[in-house]
């Protein structure tokens, strides 16, 4: 029986940090940093704003600013910096990630000697939602806490009670040489990004392979399952993000 090839792809979008943006004067702070979008609304099943990544050179800044609408995630990659949240600062390095829900401040100061790289999600809010939707006006911001987490030490993190967007859980996958790990979900799309390692990626009835080495990121579809397996030791970050169903809205 031939294979099915016509089938769609369960990754909507893959990219690497190679070709990348420059951009001067983030968020109101001088110097240069680096951008790069793997994602945006128009590859997003939930409601989301983008799945990105940024570098911050030595002695960068990444200027503080108040999230009036979006709930974000800041998960380091590599590197040491300072993050400022809502006036204090916290140390952080590979692994760090930060939960900024809306109302809160935050910024980014690069103190190391090597560039500081960070995987940036954000998300909308419900009110933000409803706004958007026309089903609300706008008002201000039910400022809720904002957190840090050491994830490669706590593995999983669930943001409840933080978030109340679609942003629902941030995980280390680690896979040992020759091992293989099924990732898909019905009820949301996962956001993926290849911290440490190489190995591949394949699905069901698909001839697309996907070829996997740091600072790869995929975004899988609702709905899809895909089959990642490691050549080495290989490091994932994988971010849930909740996709509202049709039979869910009525």
């Amino acid at each position: 029986m031939s294979e099915d090839t016509t089938r769609p792809l369960p990754w909507r979008a893959v990219g690497t940090t190679g070709h990348k943006a420059s951009v001067y004067g983030v968020h109101g702070a001088r110097g240069k940093t680096y951008w790069k979008a793997f994602a945006t609304r128009r590859q997003l099943r939930s409601e989301s704003e983008a799945v990105e990544w940024a570098s911050l050179p030595i002695g960068g800044v990444s200027g503080e600013h108040r999230h009036t609408r979006t709930e974000e995630i800041y998960l380091i990659l590599s590197g040491t910096g300072e993050l400022l949240l809502n006036g204090e600062t916290h140390p952080v390095g590979a692994g760090s990630l930060a939960l900024t829900s809306v109302g809160n401040v935050h910024g980014l100061l690069n103190t190391g000697s090597r560039s500081l790289d960070w995987w940036v999600i954000e998300t909308l809010a419900p009110a933000t939602t409803a706004v958007l939707s026309g089903t609300q006006p706008l008002q201000g911001a039910d400022m809720t806490k904002a957190v840090v987490h050491d994830l490669f030490e706590e593995k999983t993190v669930d943001t409840a009670g933080v978030f109340s967007g679609p942003l629902k859980r941030v995980e280390v996958v680690e896979l040992t040489a020759g091992e293989d790990r099924v990732l898909g979900r019905d009820d949301a799309e996962l956001a993926v990004f290849v911290h440490a390692g190489e190995g591949e990626v394949s699905a069901p009835g698909v001839t697309e392979r996907v070829r996997l080495v740091p600072d790869t990121c995929l975004l899988l579809a609702a709905g899809s399952r895909s089959s990642f397996s490691a050549t080495g030791p290989l490091r994932l970050a994988v971010v849930t993000l909740a996709v509202v169903r049709k039979e869910d809205e009525q």
